[in-house]
């Protein structure tokens, strides 16, 4: 039986952009599952029954949150490929999660806002205006000035990241883990949604960066962005 994924979409349903969606559809092939993929507009959320996105449902089991799926993926299919390669794997992809929302995140949520908006259908656009100028206590063009002004210092926040990938291919090591994952979700948001480059070329990040897009047959490079679909 196949799994349902509930992904964050755009206008156009090709067109999935949100970076804890993406840490679960790669956490499903990663596993080698099957999986069907339904797009959801950000007004769709609630009349479904659900807060946020992801969701699966596999069987008669839903479950929400990124980090909760790859932990039932684990614990469901243990006899497929780990995504976190133990127990102490899970525990530091809980650090590098929080890591992340805090550097990565913190910065591309904010300089990304006008972009997101853009691919939004009407009645989302009303709405992601509405929430997002609420969380942030500005417009979203004020929001997203200062947040531009920010990217620069992502490359001195990305150093610990670049280091370990001079040494390693993946942050998981040898292969990726859900650590990858969760970080890789971040960029690929960015990818989606904008066409700035946020990661200069050849930068070991963007190498490991090129190298996550062309996992599980170009899943992740195959994905529509907001500039193809327009």
């Amino acid at each position: 039986m196949s799994i349902t994924v509930y992904e964050l979409a755009g206008a156009d349903g090709r067109v999935r952009f949100s970076p804890h969606c993406w840490k679960t559809v790669w956490s499903l092939a990663h596993k080698g599952l099957d999986f069907e993929r339904v797009p959801v507009p950000f007004t769709g959320i609630a009349e479904l029954g659900f807060k946020t996105l992801p969701v699966i449902r596999d069987g008669d089991r839903t479950v929400a949150d990124s980090f909760d799926i790859a932990a039932y993926l684990d614990d469901r299919y243990a006899d497929r490929p780990s995504l976190f390669g133990g127990e102490g794997g899970q525990g530091a992809a809980r650090f590098i999660e929080r890591w992340t929302i805090l550097t990565v995140h913190s910065i591309l949520g904010r300089a990304l806002l006008p972009d997101i908006n853009s691919c939004l259908a009407p009645q989302d656009q009303a709405y992601f205006r509405r929430t997002r100028e609420a969380r942030f206590g500005g417009t979203i063009e004020a929001v997203s000035e200062a947040g531009l002004k920010l990217l620069p210092g992502l490359h001195d926040a990305l150093a610990p990241l670049r280091i370990t990938l001079e040494t390693q291919p993946f942050i998981g090591g040898g292969r990726p883990l859900f650590c990858d994952y969760i970080v890789a979700g971040a960029f690929q948001w960015a990818r989606v949604v904008s066409a700035r480059e946020i990661l200069p070329v050849g930068d070991p990040v963007e190498v490991w960066f090129a190298r996550m897009l062309d996992l599980y047959e170009g899943l992740g490079r195959k994905a529509a962005t907001a500039a193809a679909a327009a």
